[in-house]
């Protein structure tokens, strides 16, 4: 009796522990699959790889690639864009300057007053075709300004050096002068050719009259003298 009794246990236990483990074997499956709900195993085909990346590029807000026939369309309509704006712009600044000066009224030419002849002048002096003339003597900026025309109607050109010009006085005393826009060569048959002639004011105090003497260079073959040019103030 106590061997069965001893049996009797064995099988008692044995059945509790394989209960226990069916049960904890069960209950382990449960929670691991409720904890792998919604992982999948990773699709390692090409084929699948290439679908996935197609379908994921045509999702909104991807970058889309675009070809260059597309890209050269596009920038040449931006220029023609640019090119025609710039010429409508041109068109009305040329409109409004157009309307600017239609509207303004025509401007007349200022007519050229010529200065009227000094009293007394013109002065001159002619030899061998070669003419020195003195067209007026006015006072300014503590000079006196005698304005000359020379001309040569010979038929040979001729040279003159103006530091041998001289000018004296109605006493005799000879005075320092300068020389502004006479030519050095005055061609044969060539046209006129103005200047000036300048004298310092202080040398005029008590001068009533001047004389101008100039002669060619270096053949010194012709002398022009204006005498008695009046210059009282």
């Amino acid at each position: 009796m106590k061997i069965n009794s001893t049996v009797l246990l064995t099988l008692i236990l044995l059945t509790l522990m394989l209960g226990a483990g069916s049960v904890s074997a069960f209950w382990g499956f449960t929670l691991g699959s409720s904890a792998l709900k919604g992982v999948t195993t990773p699709d390692g085909r090409p084929t699948t790889k290439f679908t996935s990346a197609k379908s994921s590029n045509s999702q909104p807000g991807t970058l889309a690639l675009l070809k260059e026939e597309e890209i050269l369309k596009i920038v040449k309509a931006r220029i023609e864009g640019k090119t025609k704006a710039a010429k409508s712009e041109k068109l009305e600044e040329d409109d409004e300057e157009t309307n600017n000066s239609k509207q303004k009224p025509e401007e007349k030419p200022q007519e050229i007053a010529e200065e009227k002849p000094q009293q007394g002048f013109p002065i001159n002096a002619e030899n061998k075709g070669v003419t020195l003339s003195v067209q007026s003597a006015r006072y300014s900026g503590g000079d006196l300004l005698l304005k000359v025309k020379m001309q040569n109607k010979g038929a040979d050109s001729v040279r003159f050096l103006y530091s041998f010009l001289d000018v004296t006085d109605d006493k005799g005393r000879t005075l320092s002068a300068s020389t502004e826009g006479l030519p050095a060569e005055l061609p044969a048959n060539g046209p006129a050719f103005s200047g000036t002639v300048s004298i310092p004011t202080a040398l005029l105090d008590d001068v009533q009259k001047v004389s101008l003497a100039l002669t060619d260079y270096p053949a010194q073959q012709l002398k022009l003298e204006v005498l008695n040019i009046p210059v009282a103030k």
